[in-house]
């Protein structure tokens, strides 16, 4: 392959400390070069809006990346979502040569904000700029992009059979969840390796490597009581009430089920002599009387772990906590199907922070020690953790992510892109 003049200038002027082979160093001169492009099409990406719910915006962000993926090769195939309620997916596959290791590169294409959101631009501010998705996850999209033209650029494109899946709808997944990933869970049972470019993590000034996610797990608690006159409430007859129940109950939880790498959250709740949630879980309406003894009281909340051994234990043990409701009352609990598994912090896992710490060397950066998987929430990557090895974090940094002014640092995408393109050159030699 012939080499362009630009790129034989910009690789005589590697720096001294740099230990890359002559394609790496093509592939980290053009993420340079191409940075104002990248910039450019995130701004693209930014400005069409893709909140989960709005399915013709989802839609347009991916025919933009089909755009953006096809002259590289790769067959791109819309993948309809009604049947899970939402837009779709995107998944791309790419042929390398024979041999050569399977990647799946994860990402999506939707935001938290929906079309009536008031924050709707992409903003720039030097080497900051504002917008929605920007960093979570269209900056992730652009690094995928940009890493895989540098690829294109320095002849390495071939080194690795890619699949890429961009769901539609990871902020807000469809239901039921099995018809949502099931594409994605299809690609991670072929893949050697898993790649998730949603953001990185900077603490204190340093990147941060990311081994592991969380999982996410939903439960609805109802409790009953009977009802009466205020005054009548504790005694053997009318018992405590549904909502001092509640109260009880969850009090027990928080004193009974803590332990390393959960957390757990009750996020709404209503009782009175009526109560009840919507049916998306999300409002709750009640009636009631200060001088009547409340008939009944629901809460839902999450908790979240760190592998499946850890929600089946914490299941069993809300369950037992529930089981014990005072006498004159009724307690049960419904946990949700669905749900985000966990990625548990395995030894694949380690190994490849540990390949990717070897390509920070050679370019030059900083070590980057694994995160704490308390700092990261559910996310896609999970779905395909029990079936292959995996990395979290290649996406861009950002803050303030799902809140207006959501920020991305701009010059993340060039050590990103860097990082992903000779890691996955690398590691789909084998090496």
């Amino acid at each position: 392959m012939r080499i362009p003049l630009f790129l034989v200038a910009a690789l005589l002027a590697v720096p001294a400390h740099a230990k890359l082979s002559a394609p790496e160093a093509i592939m980290a001169k053009t993420v340079d070069a191409e940075y104002e492009r990248s910039v450019a099409l995130l701004q693209k990406l930014v400005d069409q809006n893709s909140g989960t719910m709005n399915f013709a915006g989802v839609d347009a962000v991916g025919k933009m990346v089909r755009a953006e993926l096809e002259p590289l090769g790769f067959t791109v195939v819309w993948k309809p979502m009604n049947a899970a309620h939402r837009a779709g997916h995107i998944v791309a596959t790419r042929k390398g040569k024979i041999g050569a290791k399977r990647l799946l590169l994860i990402g999506h294409l939707d935001t938290v904000f929906e079309k009536d959101s008031a924050f709707q631009k992409f903003m720039r501010h030097g080497e900051k700029a504002e917008g929605p998705g920007a960093g979570d996850d269209k900056g992730g999209m652009v690094v995928i992009i940009a890493a895989l033209r540098a690829m294109k650029a320095a002849g390495t494109l071939d080194a690795a059979n890619f699949e890429i899946v961009l769901t539609g709808d990871e902020e807000d997944s469809g239901d039921p969840i099995a018809v949502a990933r099931a594409d994605l869970i299809a690609a991670g049972k072929r893949a050697d390796a898993a790649l998730d470019f949603e953001g990185l993590f900077v603490e204190d000034g340093k990147d941060m490597g990311s081994i592991a996610r969380r999982s996410s797990n939903s439960w609805t608690l109802t409790t009953s009581g009977k009802t009466g006159h205020s005054s009548l409430i504790f005694n053997a007859t009318f018992g405590d009430g549904a909502i001092n129940e509640l109260a009880r109950i969850l009090a027990a939880f928080r004193t009974e089920l803590p332990e390393p790498n959960l957390t757990f959250n009750t996020g709404i709740v209503a009782g009175g002599a009526t109560a009840a949630l919507d049916a998306d879980g999300v409002r709750a309406t009640a009636t009631g009387k200060t001088n009547i003894i409340p008939s009944t009281a629901i809460a839902r909340g999450d908790f979240r772990t760190l592998c499946g051994e850890q929600t089946a234990r914490v299941k069993a043990k809300m369950a037992a906590i529930v089981a014990q409701h005072a006498p004159g009352t009724d307690a049960r609990i419904v946990f949700e199907p669905g749900g985000y598994p966990a990625m548990a912090p395995t030894a694949g896992n380690r190994a490849l922070l540990a390949k990717l710490n070897g390509v920070n060397a050679d370019l030059g950066l900083a070590e980057m020690a694994p995160l704490d998987p308390l700092r990261r929430g559910a996310g896609d990557i999970s779905f395909v953790a029990k079936d292959v090895d995996g990395l979290i974090g290649l996406g861009t940094a950002s803050t303030g992510d799902h809140a207006p002014g959501e920020t991305v640092d701009l010059s993340s995408i060039k050590r990103q892109a860097k990082r992903a393109a000779i890691l996955m050159t690398r590691l789909g030699s084998g090496r």
